[in-house]
């Protein structure tokens, strides 16, 4: 009886229910994958439904298959994709509009108005980050200024609003039967309405943007008791007790709770959390600050974050749209078929540019081609994209921290390319080290839970659990290194102002 946490992970690809027991080991797992909608260049979408529907059927699987029934299971935590906003109805459930995905660009023309008074910087001394169309914010502004109705429908007090963690939890508990709807610390911080010093919504921004108040979920700690699941559902009674927004959670399920810790994780994207402790530290080099967790009533640990738009998707890029592999594995065989990338770099601004730039307006590139470059140095350079990426990330993180990077802890489907983490600890000049357990966004989240009901009893006993898989060390040049670097950052200015008024 009750010898597991059961974790749902709802990601920008698939959603998966993944079971752990207290050793923090996985028992069991489901997974589905989501239609991914492109209605526009620029534009990326989600049918919340689905969403639902597959949160549903992955905790059916993981239970099957694991031989399990709610009686095991000790509580439920929550992960998702921060940023992707559902507007919904709260009477009828239904979405107004599809979810729209934290890639996508179409608010750009919102955040030039919006930063008409006063710039891009103007909300980041309250809520740590700039105008971009990356959050939350704009993506509930452009749904209630372009759907029929939806403004006059969300005045009147019927639409809610949610990251996907709302969305999830509001449809397990109960939905329009009593479903609770809340976010936590985590995701609030995402949104661009929540202030980083009193965890509460920012009055003056909701009006700047347009937003009801009667639209946001309450805002939460990380790790409490938020309600249990619905008894139409097939954990009925079990607590829903843990919320983290998938970076975060991943950090969590790193072990990393100390300030000066940090973690990578490579999936669609990638995103570096630097743990500054209970101190709000505001980067002066392109970074975010964020919440990293809150326990129950402890104060909130803060973190800087590095967020980069466009890692694994890259991959998926070439087996999808370019057709040049037909699984994500064969990327690493063909990388390995040459020694370096040719003089070949990619950069993957397929959403603009995140950290540590924030240019919306950049678009894709593939740059040094020469008719020496083959299908071997175009595989090398888009795994190589993404070690670039993290070192300008990591380069800003030492410039705004006390402590300089010593190592670094890395998780995410990409972590299993030997290639990628060779090339990556040669470009940071640091140690990379990958845990036992991979599985870190769904143990975070489990973790977050299972302290909430005293399954686990202290961080202590979660630290305990980790374990370290495989390291690499750092072998190239600094001089190379520097030269890489050098060629890498010219790359990057040839996609700067790319889009503009005959360009979308």
């Amino acid at each position: 009886m009750n010898q597991y946490v059961i974790a749902i992970d709802q990601g920008t690809t698939s959603s998966r229910a993944i079971v752990f027991d207290h050793a923090g080991t996985v028992a069991s797992t489901g997974q589905m994958e989501h239609a991914q909608i492109f209605p526009h260049p620029g534009w990326v979408e989600h049918d919340a439904l689905e969403i639902w529907r597959n949160v549903r059927e992955v905790i059916a699987v993981a239970l099957a298959g694991g031989n399990l029934t709610r009686h095991d299971i000790a509580a439920v935590g929550i992960t998702n994709q921060r940023e992707t906003t559902v507007v919904w109805d709260r009477h009828t459930g239904e979405p107004v509009y599809n979810a729209i995905v934290w890639q996508d660009t179409r608010t750009q023309d919102i955040v030039r108005s919006l930063a008409a008074d006063g710039g891009t910087e103007r909300y980041r001394q309250r809520t740590g980050l700039p105008l971009a169309p990356y959050f939350s914010g704009t993506k509930v502004k452009w749904i209630l200024d372009n759907v029929a109705g939806a403004r006059e429908r969300a005045e009147a007090g019927d639409l809610l609003f949610g990251n996907t963690d709302s969305w999830v939890t509001w449809n397990l508990t109960g939905g329009t039967d009593g479903g609770v709807h809340i976010t936590d610390v985590t995701n609030a911080s995402r949104t661009m309405f929540m202030d980083l010093a009193t965890l509460a919504w920012d009055e003056e921004i909701l009006a700047d943007f347009g937003v009801p108040a009667s639209m946001l979920p309450a805002i939460k700690s990380s790790s409490e008791v938020y309600g249990k699941v619905a008894s139409s559902q097939l954990l009925r009674e079990v607590p829903v007790a843990g919320i983290l927004g998938d970076q975060q959670a991943a950090t969590f399920g790193q072990a990393a709770f100390g300030a000066g810790e940090a973690k990578n994780t490579y999936g669609t994207g990638c995103f570096l959390i630097f743990n500054t402790g209970e101190e709000i530290v505001r980067s002066k080099n392109g970074l975010l600050t964020t919440v990293g967790y809150k326990l129950g009533d402890a104060d909130p640990v803060y973190a800087l974050e590095g967020s980069i738009a466009v890692a694994g998707s890259l991959i998926q890029w070439l087996r999808d749209n370019i057709g040049m592999i037909s699984t994500a594995a064969e990327v690493e065989t063909l990388a390995a078929g040459v020694v370096d990338n040719g003089g070949v770099y990619i950069v993957p601004a397929f959403s603009g540019l995140f950290a540590p730039y924030w240019r919306a307006e950049a678009r894709g590139a593939i740059v040094g081609l020469t008719r020496f470059a083959n299908k071997h140095h175009i595989a090398r350079a888009a795994l190589e994209a993404t070690a670039f990426q993290v070192r300008e990330v990591l380069d800003a993180v030492n410039a705004d921290a006390a402590v300089p990077l010593t190592e670094l802890k890395v998780d995410g489907g990409m972590v299993a390319n030997d290639a990628l983490m060779q090339f990556q600890a040669d470009l940071l000049g640091v140690p990379v080290i990958r845990p036992t357990v991979t599985e870190t966004t769904a143990l975070g989240a489990a973790y977050a839970a299972g302290l909430a009901v005293g399954f686990w009893k202290d961080l202590g006993e979660l630290e305990a659990n980790w374990s370290e898989d495989k390291r690499w060390e750092p072998a190239m040049a600094p001089a190379e290194r520097e030269r890489q670097m050098r060629l890498w950052k010219k790359a990057v200015t040839r996609t700067f102002d790319w889009v503009d008024q005959d360009v979308r």
